[in-house]
């Protein structure tokens, strides 16, 4: 599932290439005609994210609400005008894979390439534009298809489709794709917790504190409650309550009020780092060799995460996976007792 900031740089790669154009919408799949229908040849004027959800607003008060679920994606092609606040561009989107031709101004050299062919490093700068095909999700393992047809031919079932004159977004698989009123989109943003990238975070940090510390549901089902918290999903829950040391089983009114609140500060700043970099990216004190290691492979990435089994970069102990709430929760059962 796509975690807080992948949508956060989906929604900046929106705001991009999208608001202030007029916008065709379809449903090829057909499964969101009537919504497409309702959007087509309107404006694009504003778009947030919020957790794991996007709001692309469309004149006339109109809103499209989008949460891309377990298995949701956004498919990229045409003109790319990158976001320069983020690393993208011939390189990473939100752990996504892609690939095509960079125009050749401002290219970073030596980039840092991972497993998949991504380029985590560049286009923290100045915008760019790109002719490329680009997959925005954190479930793709494979590359889009390159091709100059336009429009892009219609791949697998698309949910929706907008279009402006030179940029194409194809939505596949999200778990919810609607058409939203504006007091519709504002009850939905009511029952998130909040989001660091949104909200205020002092604000944020004392609401958080406020509802872990009354809960007797554990610590480890709160953080991927986004009622509670908006963004974190199963990376970032795992590695934070490692960073943390701290058990996921706790209750969280158990947990200590100093832990909560560096749980907060920690996911405020690994939230920043992600969205800049577009990699989860969570571990700490790396000597230059060992962080583009990291930055080029997944495995090198985390402290606890998809090791299960293997031992503790800490302690040396075998790092634990155990399903809760059908999500897998990787833990070391020695640093955080």
């Amino acid at each position: 599932m796509p975690e807080g900031h992948s949508v956060h740089r989906i929604a900046r790669q929106f705001d991009r290439n999208f608001v202030g154009r007029t916008v065709a919408a379809t449903s090829p799949q057909g499964r969101f005609a009537q919504g497409a229908a309702v959007l087509d040849g309107r404006t694009a004027t504003a778009v947030r994210a919020v957790g794991k959800q996007m709001f692309l607003e469309f004149d006339d008060d109109l809103w499209l609400r989008v949460h891309l679920g377990m298995y949701g994606a956004w498919d990229f092609a045409g003109e790319i005008l990158v976001d320069p606040t983020i690393a993208s561009a011939n390189g990473r989107m939100g752990q996504t894979n892609q690939r095509g031709t960079m125009l050749p101004e401002g290219d970073a050299d030596d980039p840092i390439m991972d497993a998949a062919g991504e380029n985590s490093l560049t286009s923290i700068g100045a915008p760019r534009r790109a002719r490329v095909h680009v997959r925005m999700s954190e479930q793709t393992t494979g590359l889009a298809d390159e091709g100059d047809d336009w429009p892009p031919p219609i791949v697998g079932q698309v949910r929706l489709r907008l279009m402006t004159a030179l940029t194409c977004a194809d939505l596949r698989g999200p778990t919810a794709c609607e058409v939203q009123a504006p007091e519709e989109v504002a009850a939905t943003i009511a029952k998130l917790g909040p989001d660091p990238l949104v909200d205020d975070v002092a604000e944020g940090e004392e609401r958080f504190t406020s509802v872990v510390r009354r809960k007797p549901t554990a610590i480890g089902l709160l953080l991927m409650d986004q009622a509670v918290v908006s963004g974190i999903g199963n990376v970032y829950r795992a590695e934070l309550l490692f960073r943390a040391r701290q058990n996921p089983h706790t209750p969280g009114r158990e947990v200590r009020e100093e832990v909560v609140r560096d749980l907060w500060r920690d996911w405020v700043r690994l939230l920043r780092i992600g969205v800049e970099t577009g990699q989860m990216m969570t571990m700490d004190d790396l000597d230059p060799a060992s962080y583009r290691a990291a930055m080029a492979s997944r495995d090198d990435r985390h402290w606890v995460y998809r090791r299960a089994g293997l031992p503790c970069r800490i302690c040396g102990t075998a790092i634990v996976v155990e399903e809760v709430a059908t999500r897998k929760l990787y833990w070391c059962p020695s640093c955080q007792k």
